[in-house]
C-alpha cells in the first residue's frame, strides 16, 4: 500500500534525476567544443598536470571549488523570484544551471581518476550509476507510453482520438 502511494514521488524523483543526467551528457560535448575554441586545452592540459601530482583527497578540492562561485548567482535567481521577476529569474537560474553543470562535467573529466581513487568515492559514483540505471527503468514505461499516444499507436481513447485528429489534419491539409 505504502509503495503505490509513493510510486508517483519516486517518478518525479527519477525524472529530475534523469533530467540532471541529460544534462550532464549533453553539456560534456557542448563544454568541449568550447574548450576546443577558446585555449581551454592549454588549460585543460595544465590542470591535469597539476590534478596528477595531487593526492585523492586534494583532487576533491579540487573538483569542490569551482562550483562554490556560482551559489551567488542561485541567489540572484532566488531574489529575483522574490520579487516577481519571473522571466529574468527563470534565466538566471537556468544559465546558472547549464554553467554549473558544464564546469562540473569538465573538471570531473579532469580529476575522475584521482577521484575514484578514494574507495567512498567509488562506491558513491557507482551508486549514481546504479540509481541512474534503475531511475531510467523507472521512467522508461513511461516515456514509451507518451511517445505511443503522441504516435496515437495503441487502442486506448487517446489513441484513438490522436488517430482522429491526425487524420482530419489530413484531409483539411488535403482539401487546399
Amino acid at each position: 500500500m505504502m509503495r503505490r502511494l509513493l510510486q508517483p514521488f519516486w517518478v518525479l524523483l527519477a525524472v529530475i534525476f534523469l533530467i540532471e543526467a541529460w544534462l550532464w551528457d549533453h553539456l560534456e560535448p557542448i563544454v568541449e567544443r568550447i574548450v576546443a575554441r577558446i585555449p581551454f586545452r592549454a588549460f585543460k592540459r595544465w590542470l591535469t598536470e597539476r590534478v596528477d601530482a595531487l593526492s585523492p583527497a586534494m583532487t576533491l578540492i579540487v573538483f569542490a571549488v569551482p562550483v562554490i562561485p556560482l551559489f551567488p548567482l542561485k541567489l540572484v535567481g532566488l531574489w529575483l523570484l522574490a520579487h516577481e521577476y519571473w522571466l529574468a529569474a527563470a534565466i538566471v537560474i537556468v544559465l546558472g544551471k547549464f554553467v554549473g553543470v558544464g564546469v562540473t562535467a569538465f573538471i570531473f573529466d579532469v580529476t575522475r581518476v584521482k577521484l575514484l581513487e578514494m574507495g567512498w568515492f567509488r562506491k558513491i559514483y557507482h551508486f549514481i550509476l546504479v540509481m541512474r540505471a534503475k531511475a531510467a527503468a523507472l521512467v522508461n514505461p513511461i516515456k514509451q507510453r507518451i511517445r505511443e499516444i503522441l504516435r496515437g499507436d495503441g487502442n486506448g481513447w487517446s489513441s484513438r482520438t490522436l488517430r482522429m485528429i491526425q487524420r482530419f489534419r489530413k484531409s483539411v491539409h488535403q482539401a487546399r
